[in-house]
């Protein structure tokens, strides 16, 4: 059996399946299930110093399923970040780190534009005992006004800046929250990686993609509708799954090269990027994953942990067993025995359309001459047919 075991930024976890910021993650109960059902890590609901302004409503949530049968395809939610006081979460972060010492606990953070604000909270959660960080930067929907999360993290300058003051202060690896509602998602990645700038060990993408679910057509309102009225909202689910696989890919080819990640025995990670700008970054993915094939995806496309959110709120915790054992049938099949054997093997894969058409082109000619009969390899040369051969190349015949 292969080993689903994975070092990211020096945190040894069990198997690559993480957790994702949201309910799953909402309080020390929820978070020590995780744990107990064999997830690799867990990273908290997003938490802030300030609890008090977080106000959630009900019904904050709307699904979408297929045409046929009850299968859900899509989920938006309204939800904030947590409502509970900081104090309760720095108390809970103690207990689940002293109960489950060996367990990965990541701490969602998320403030406002001000650089005091995220010092503290960054400093008092490590004096908790928290193993690593996640800078939600990209909320699509919740506390604009304040200038958090995608409001922040659409704007590279201030993302920047921000992670420069977590990492001055951070002892434990940061990883970088993107929002998926920009139009190059590799300009804030390089701002929060830069070393010098960001200084962030990791990538995170992506988060839920700003949306409207539906509109009921018996009441003639969107949904999910509090009081007849909503905001549009974030959409998650195996039908963002195509859009994620895009975004993790062009991270990928970003921070390790077109080429994906070659071997390395002289460094940590074991594995390094050819040419690409950030090769010894992380990539956590998120969107869309349900089983262990949905993982291997993303995996390929260069990601070193898979998260999962919206899949627990369907599916349970249970799932994580599912999950482990659908990326170790894919491993087996394939004669990989551990992630990094093949992480980042699709990237090399992609290219562009003119390279397409050149392929193309490429092959159809060598097609129509082996129809022919024609040689078009040197091993294909027969000692029998040789005069034969030799005569289906002459042009002027």
């Amino acid at each position: 059996m292969a080993d689903l075991s994975v070092t990211v930024d020096g945190l040894r976890l069990p198997n690559p399946f993480v957790i994702g910021s949201g309910p799953p993650g909402t309080n020390a109960n929820v978070i020590g299930k995780a744990f107990d059902e064999g997830w690799g890590a867990v990273i908290a609901k997003t938490i802030s110093l300030d609890a008090s302004k977080v106000v959630n409503v009900a019904p904050r949530y709307a699904r979408m399923r297929a045409a046929t049968g009850d299968e859900v395809i899509g989920w938006e939610n309204i939800e904030l970040i947590s409502d509970r006081p900081f104090d309760t979460w720095l108390k809970e972060f103690r207990q689940i780190k002293q109960k489950y010492p060996q367990g990965m606990l990541i701490a969602s953070i998320m403030e406002e534009y001000r650089k005091e604000a995220w010092v503290e909270i960054v400093e008092r959660c490590q004096e908790a005992g928290v193993d690593a960080f996640e800078l939600n930067f990209s909320c699509p929907h919740g506390l604009p006004e304040r200038r958090m999360g995608a409001a922040m993290g659409q704007d590279p300058a201030i993302l920047e800046e921000v992670c420069g003051w977590v990492n001055a202060v951070a002892t434990v690896p940061v990883w970088a929250k993107m929002t998926p509602n920009i139009t190059h998602i590799e300009d804030p990645a390089r701002a929060a990686l830069r070393s010098g700038g960001g200084g962030c060990e990791g990538i995170s993408a992506i988060n839920t993609i700003l949306s409207v679910m539906s509109v009921n057509l018996d009441t003639l309102r969107p949904e999910p509708t509090v009081e007849g009225y909503t905001v549009p909202g974030g959409y998650s689910c195996k039908a963002v799954r195509p859009i994620a696989l895009r975004m993790v890919m062009e991270l990928a080819t970003m921070m390790y090269g077109r080429e994906g990640l070659v071997s390395c025995a002289a460094c940590d990670k074991g594995r390094l990027g050819g040419k690409g700008e950030f090769p010894d970054r992380s990539i956590s993915a998120i969107g869309g994953v349900e089983t262990g094939a949905d993982a291997a995806q993303f995996i390929l496309l260069g990601a070193s942990t898979v998260q999962v959110c919206t899949g627990v709120m369907i599916h349970g915790y249970k799932m994580a067993k599912e999950l482990c054992a659908g990326l170790n049938a894919f491993m087996d099949k394939h004669g990989f025995k551990s992630i990094e054997d093949f992480r980042g093997h699709a990237l090399k894969f992609f290219t562009t359309h003119a390279d397409l058409v050149r392929r193309q082109a490429e092959a159809k000619a060598a097609e129509k001459a082996a129809a022919k009969g024609m040689v078009t390899k040197d091993a294909n040369w027969s000692g029998d047919k040789f005069v034969e051969q030799s005569s289906k190349l002459v042009a002027n015949d």
